[in-house]
């Protein structure tokens, strides 16, 4: 019986170790964060180029070493542009995959579906475009597990209507606005206060709503009008269209937009020949000399062999700012990953340095684009200390 249970005994012990030996590699080897972007759906572009960044990114820091030994391990799901499966999947990241912070979505409405998810499991979530007020603080104050690299709609309304008054000497403005987001009737809201309470005059102000495709009725209601800029707080699909639309009725006055413009996508809707005298707020422009923004570029062109747009940008800077604060979290939870994100200082990315706020935005600056046949013309980084 002894000698059965001696040979029992090492069988097992060979298992164990056979067993441990062809096991994949231990958690405490990685550290994963996930990735809930809109990589197919309506706004694929946004999400897309975020992940392009980010890869990038995780790539670059972990050639480096990684974070104290450890390397970054990227947990990714398309959520389809769908609300509702960027909440089903921050849910699975959380809890099946145990991911210690989550990046994305890109668009405001997906990445508020999440941070109830995130503050009930306490795991941080980070997004470098959800640009609603809201995002991080409503009237219930501070969310405590939601962070973002963007300036928000205020910002940006209020950046480009002082722009329009400022800088280009414009009085009197007609804003088409898509009405069927909080992006766009955020920013509506903040470019008319702004406007009017630095004596601009708007004249007239039109609504659509995401899909459409025909503004001519809108366009023909303006135009008898007298306006000499028109703001149009949207996505690029229907921003587009409403450029070349406008262009072939013979409106030629500026036209003013925010981040929502920024996709390859606007000059295939537009045409290259409507995109003049546009300009547009965004986070970073690839005509800046900053060593930071040109490194970037190349190291962007090496891997995808194009031009990086902000979006690609933003998911770089996303994935170096909560990696950053992963390595300054006094533990490996996503409750201290929280707190150092929290406690960012003088954070140096492609798209301007930045401390985080006590409302958990950027304190950063704004940039202007102007078009010229479809491409970045100029660009002007204005400081709204």
């Amino acid at each position: 019986m002894k000698k059965t249970l001696l040979i029992l005994t090492a069988i097992m012990v060979v298992m164990a170790v056979f067993a441990s030996c062809s096991q994949p590699k231990s958690n405490s080897d990685t550290i994963k964060i996930g990735v809930n972007y809109e990589l197919s759906g309506g706004v694929a572009t946004y999400g897309q180029s975020s992940v392009e960044g980010i890869e990038l990114a995780v790539e670059e820091i972990n050639k480096a070493g990684g974070v104290n030994g450890k390397l970054i391990e990227i947990v990714k799901y398309d959520n389809k542009s769908e609300e509702a499966e960027a909440t089903t999947l921050a849910t699975r990241l959380m809890t099946q995959d145990k991911v210690v912070a989550v990046l994305g979505p890109a668009t405001s409405g997906a990445f508020k579906a999440t941070i109830p998810v995130a503050t009930q499991h306490k795991v941080p979530v980070a997004s470098g475009s959800a640009t609603a007020d809201d995002v991080t603080v409503d009237s219930n104050g501070v969310k405590e597990y939601a962070f973002r690299i963007c300036f928000n709609d205020s910002y940006q309304g209020t950046g480009m209507a002082n722009y329009a008054l400022n800088n280009l000497g414009l009085k009197k403005a007609v804003i088409i606005m898509d009405s069927s987001s909080d992006y766009g009737k955020g920013l509506a809201e903040n470019f008319k206060k702004t406007f009017e309470a630095n004596g601009g005059t708007v004249v007239a102000q039109e609504a659509y709503v995401e899909g459409d495709t025909d503004f001519n009725a809108i366009l023909t209601s303006i135009k008898g009008k007298d306006f000499d800029v028109i703001f149009i707080p949207g996505y690029y699909e229907e921003a587009g269209l409403i450029i070349k639309q406008a262009r072939d009725q013979g409106i030629d006055v500026p036209i003013l937009g925010a981040d929502g413009f920024d996709s390859p996508d606007l000059k295939s809707l537009a045409g290259a020949e409507a995109l003049n005298n546009v300009y547009f707020s965004n986070h970073y422009s690839s005509l800046d000399q900053d060593p930071v923004v040109q490194d970037f570029i190349k190291l962007f062109k090496s891997k995808y062999n194009k031009q990086p747009d902000a979006f690609n940008a933003l998911g770089y800077d996303l994935a170096k700012f909560v990696i950053d604060g992963i390595s300054r979290a006094e533990k490996l939870t996503g409750e201290a990953v929280k707190d150092a994100l929290a406690a960012t200082k003088n954070f140096n990315g492609v798209t301007g340095s930045f401390s985080v706020d006590e409302n958990h935005n950027p304190v950063k600056a704004l940039v202007v684009i102007q078009l010229k046949d479809g491409e970045q013309y100029s660009s002007e980084r204005l400081s709204m200390d």
